[in-house]
């Protein structure tokens, strides 16, 4: 079932939006792991901003705003309130651009 949905025009981005999403989330979640395990005297490279930010306009947004949540990750850091929400809109109007002037 994957192998057709990947080989069909509408079916290879929706796989795609939902590997972001998921890598996203758990990009997150190891983000958070990460910044509790250099606080308890650790030593780990953290995953940057830029990073996160990347994964989220690539098309894991939901993805970011539930890591977000689930993880309580980057949720007093005004960039990441108002900059993934930001990004999420842009992508759902695109989409709404894309379906009302090619798709009908």
């Amino acid at each position: 079932m994957i192998w057709t949905a990947v080989g069909s025009f509408e079916g290879a981005p929706a796989v795609w939006l939902v590997l972001i999403n998921a890598v996203t989330f758990c990009v997150f979640g190891l983000d958070k792991w990460k910044a509790r395990y250099r606080a308890q005297g650790g030593q780990t490279r953290r995953i940057s901003e830029r990073t996160l930010f990347l994964l989220a306009a690539l098309g894991g947004s939901v993805g970011a705003l539930l890591g977000m949540r689930v993880f309580r990750h980057k949720t007093l850091h005004t960039s990441f309130r108002v900059g993934i929400p930001a990004i999420l809109a842009a992508q759902l109007l695109l989409l709404a651009g894309y379906w009302y002037f090619v798709m009908r």
